[in-house]
């Protein structure tokens, strides 16, 4: 039988638009791709000290992959754990391709501007990104690799990078269990390599609710996880421990 989930709060993110928020340890945010190949590009940083935040590098080598799915935890860069993907239909999240700018997004579509399009304007990730940093007192510096959930991109033998299009369904879904209180940060504006050539990107839906006891389990059984985890745990046993 399927559990039940009683949800905290749900919200709903339309294509090329931004959202950030707090969640709190012990709590799962479940991203779901509403219509079918959406990109939710995403970033962390510790709610309490927003200079420890994700770590691209650190997340990768640790866990010996070249992208995120299930079982995998996201690490910041002070050794410790942001969350851990407890459920992930999709099976490949990019980590390498950052985000659209401004530039690439006039290139690719043209001008889509407030003045005539309303909500309908042509957003870039990076400008989406920047506008909920700046509600935290952060800016572009603050900006740093990111994960872009729902697509996947794959290296060729001679090192080009191909975007597969369609790959995340409608009602696809990733399930994030925080270990850490995080500010999160998302654009759900198009992956910089999508090559659709009209601009559309698909829209998320946002839900959190509470952890099972053994959501950490399913990212532990990688040993710089686990000591990642136990670092994490110091942090609130021990009131801050740098």
């Amino acid at each position: 039988m399927n559990q039940i989930v009683q949800y905290l709060w749900e919200t709903h993110i339309p294509g090329g638009c931004h959202w950030s928020g707090i969640v709190r340890r012990g709590t799962t945010l479940r991203l779901t791709d509403a219509a079918g190949g959406a990109n939710a590009a995403v970033l962390f940083y510790n709610m309490e000290e927003k200079l420890e935040r994700y770590n691209m590098a650190d997340t990768l080598k640790t866990q010996h992959t070249f992208h995120l799915t299930k079982g995998h935890a996201c690490h910041s860069d002070m050794g410790r754990v942001f969350c851990c993907i407890t459920e992930d239909t999709a099976g490949w999240n990019d980590t390498v391709c950052g985000l659209s700018d401004a530039g690439l997004i006039r290139q690719k579509f043209g001008l889509g501007r407030y003045q005539e399009l309303r909500n309908d304007m042509y957003r870039s990730g990076l400008d989406g990104m920047l506008i909920e940093l700046g509600k935290w007192g952060l800016g572009r510096r603050d900006v740093v690799p990111n994960i872009n959930f729902f697509s996947k991109v794959t290296a060729g033998l001679s090192g080009e990078l191909q975007f597969h299009v369609n790959h995340s369904k409608a009602g696809g879904h990733v399930d994030l269990a925080f270990v850490m209180d995080t500010l999160i940060v998302l654009s759900a504006a198009s992956h910089p390599l999508d090559p659709a050539e009209t601009y559309h990107p698909g829209a998320i839906d946002l839900a959190v609710f509470p952890s099972s006891s053994t959501a950490e389990n399913a990212c532990a059984h990688i040993a710089e996880n686990a000591r990642a985890l136990e670092n994490t745990r110091r942090l609130y046993a021990y009131g801050g421990e740098k």
